[in-house]
């Protein structure tokens, strides 16, 4: 089975996914519920094994496959991870679980159809994360669309049709200047569209900068970058909360993701020439991004504009070209995960209760939710970057390379740990502290057994990679050296 991993781990949720559409019936939601728990549950043990025999000393790509696929074109089925897309396939299978288990009650409506869109977004997602093939990656990038576009679509808020197009609108267009990318990268190579063979082009420095400015518009829409990042909270706030988990814990790491596969070792002098411009506008997007979350009202805003400035401290460390820079770019993008994802978790709990999301309408939750109280401060502090939990880690790390380059670029994404404080402490004060707002808050319950069991794991996550993130980095750590010697070697002709 191991030499087909990663294909049963795409494809197994895609076929899940398409077999509870037959429980589409209403009166079968509790079968299709438990159906979505036991294939999301499955997918993510089988992923394990990615972890437990990923060997650390190699940056070759593992657990490969490949077959032929389109002869007259010379695409392959190609699969395989390195260190960098593994603990991505990881967060992927883990937080489908999560979303499952946390819209259990929270559907009134197409529960299966709801479900199945989960499922089958996990199976594409995985794929973007494995494939080695450009036009299999575009294939899964472009597909994994449609599931988010109908989740939002169909189960958002009130100007969910808005924020559906928005979103749909922004990532299509700048994916389509990617395919332009992709098919002069096949001509240049002699007919390929291996992704590994794109490493190796020797391409001179005008085509090289095209190229990276073709896949820079869908890659900084996805993270997303200022100043194409304007569709994100408008999707967060229509989003349901398993949407909203996905498309921060997830999706928007596709962006990172992106820029470490294509941009940086198929055109590393046209990153070199151009990353004054993305650490300015990573810099651009730590420090005012996180000025706009500090003046928001709607704690899901609050937490969409967090993710925008926490998400500019990961293409800062992929643009300092050193290993701390990327390592700690990495470590945030898995971290972001689990706090962004705990954080949309919290609000969608008190979402269920009180069927708002306003600040204002909350305050001194701490007396009558004392256990979810300790939660949300928990992750609250994570997001501020607390020492001892993850979101230490990755930004410790980016501001000690951004140092190294240069001392101002260190200080000014320091200033988003103050910032960061500013705007989550000050939304935890209104929230959880003070005196209780009104008679409507006092009633309500804490948090049940099956809030407990998701927000406990999201928690424990958040804690080990802080006290402990050396498991997480050694598996980065060969990969991500062999991409700094690639990209600081030119590949001018």
């Amino acid at each position: 089975m191991e030499n087909h991993l990663l294909s049963l781990l795409i494809w197994l949720p895609i076929v899940a996914g398409i077999l509870i559409l037959g429980a589409g019936d209403q009166r079968r939601a509790a079968l299709a519920r438990k159906l979505a728990l036991g294939f999301s549950s499955a997918v993510f043990l089988l992923s394990v094994p990615l972890y437990t025999r990923f060997d650390t000393t190699t940056a070759a790509m593992q657990f490969g496959e490949r077959a032929r696929w389109i002869d007259a074109f010379n695409i392959h089925y190609a699969l395989g991870v390195d260190g960098i897309s593994m603990p991505l396939i990881l967060l992927t299978t883990l937080l489908t679980v999560v979303v499952v288990i946390a819209g259990w009650t929270a559907t009134p409506k197409r529960v299966a159809q709801y479900m199945a869109a989960f499922l089958i977004m996990e199976g594409l997602m995985i794929g973007v994360f494995a494939s080695l093939d450009a036009v299999l990656f575009y294939l899964f990038w472009e597909a994994m669309l449609i599931p988010m576009f109908l989740i939002i679509g169909i189960w958002g808020g009130p100007n969910r049709i808005y924020a559906t197009i928005k979103f749909f609108l922004y990532t299509l267009l700048g994916s389509l200047l990617m395919l332009v990318a992709l098919l002069y990268l096949y001509h240049a190579s002699g007919g390929s569209f291996s992704i590994l063979d794109y490493h190796r082009l020797p391409l001179a420095l005008a085509p090289q900068v095209l190229i990276f400015l073709a896949f820079f518009a869908a890659f900084a829409v996805k993270v997303p970058m200022f100043p194409v990042h304007t569709w994100l909270p408008d999707a967060h706030v229509e989003a349901p909360t398993g949407g909203s988990v996905i498309l921060a814990a997830v999706m928007l790491k596709m962006g990172g993701y992106g820029f470490l596969r294509f941009s940086l070792p198929v055109t590393p002098d046209a990153s070199h020439q151009l990353a004054w411009l993305m650490i300015t506008l990573s810099l651009i997007a730590v420090v005012y991004i996180a000025l706009v979350a500090l003046a928001q009202r709607d704690m899901k805003k609050l937490i969409a504009y967090s993710s925008i400035s926490h998400m500019g401290f990961v293409t800062l460390g992929l643009f300092i070209f050193n290993p701390r820079g990327v390592e700690g770019a990495m470590v945030q993008m898995i971290s972001h995960g689990f706090i962004s994802g705990a954080l949309f978790l919290c609000v969608g709990v008190l979402y269920d209760r009180l069927h708002s999301r306003m600040i204002a309408d909350y305050g001194g939750l701490a007396a009558p939710m004392p256990v979810f109280a300790a939660f949300m401060v928990l992750f609250a502090l994570a997001n501020a970057g607390l020492p001892g939990t993850s979101g230490f880690v990755g930004e410790f790390l980016v501001i000690l390379g951004a140092f190294q380059v240069n001392a101002w670029f260190a200080v000014a994404a320091a200033l988003t740990l103050i910032f960061g404080a500013a705007y989550t402490l000050w939304m935890v004060k209104r929230v959880i502290y003070g005196a209780v707002i009104s008679e409507r808050v006092a009633a309500l319950p804490d948090v049940n057994g099956r809030e407990m069991l998701f927000l406990g794991v999201l928690a424990a996550l958040v804690l080990w990679v802080g006290v402990w993130p050396n498991p997480l980095l050694e598996v980065m750590h060969a990969t991500i050296d062999n991409l700094l010697e690639h990209t600081a070697a030119s590949k001018l002709p």
